[in-house]
């Protein structure tokens, strides 16, 4: 029996979005990849023919989405193998982007399992996994401080020359307005960032 139009168009569009995947930058989420959390909750409700487990990926509004969703999916999984896998694919792709809204984050398609993950996000994962988060702080407390250093450092070079030139000036300035963007989104997020997750925006005015 021949799936319905909207799960092929769901596929084509998959399949497109993971060529567009493979052609740029990883991204830094893993919750958009085939063996990341969000998927792996979604193959059990699937599998399970429940979908509260995935409910918890999505904000309240949202909810009545994911839930038309997986009926589709449900309705189209026993039509035979292909129609299984395509549907399979459109739920996933559906709970990932409802999901990369709700953070803030941009949606830019699923990516193949085993796909390089950030070496915070690995150490975050074997925290979770040992019950000791001593490696993952080192991690990040080590990056944190680098980055300040650099850019202190960067600073007090190009503020030693700012009197030079208009030009020299203006990059003073530039190199100033990072760095105290940097240092400022590090204090927020280290004391009050607690059960957010999402991505800075750049552009966004100075103010102090």
């Amino acid at each position: 029996m021949r799936a319905p139009s909207w799960i092929l168009a769901a596929a084509g569009a998959l399949g497109l979005m993971a060529l567009l995947t493979v052609a740029t930058p990883f991204a830094f989420a893993h919750c958009d990849t085939l063996d990341g959390p969000v998927v792996a909750d979604a193959r059990a409700a699937l599998e399970n023919g429940d979908v509260t487990r995935v409910l918890k990926w999505v904000r309240p509004e949202r909810e009545e989405e994911i839930r038309a969703a997986f009926r589709k999916t449900v309705a189209v999984r026993g039509m035979g193998e292909q129609a299984r896998d395509l549907a399979d694919a459109y739920f996933f792709e559906a709970l990932v982007r409802v999901h990369r809204a709700g953070e803030g984050a941009a949606y830019t398609g699923l990516k193949p399992a085993g796909s390089a993950r950030e070496p915070a996000v690995v150490a975050a994962d074997r925290a979770l996994k040992t019950g000791s988060v001593d490696e993952l702080a080192r991690l990040v407390t080590d990056a944190a401080d680098s980055g300040i250093r650099a850019r202190f450092a960067e600073v007090i070079r190009k503020r030693e020359h700012s009197s030079d030139s208009v030009a020299a000036g203006r990059e003073y300035v530039e190199a100033y307005v990072e760095f105290i963007h940097h240092v400022e989104r590090l204090h927020e997020d280290a004391g009050g960032g607690a059960g957010r997750h999402v991505e800075h925006k750049g552009g966004d005015e100075h103010r102090h």
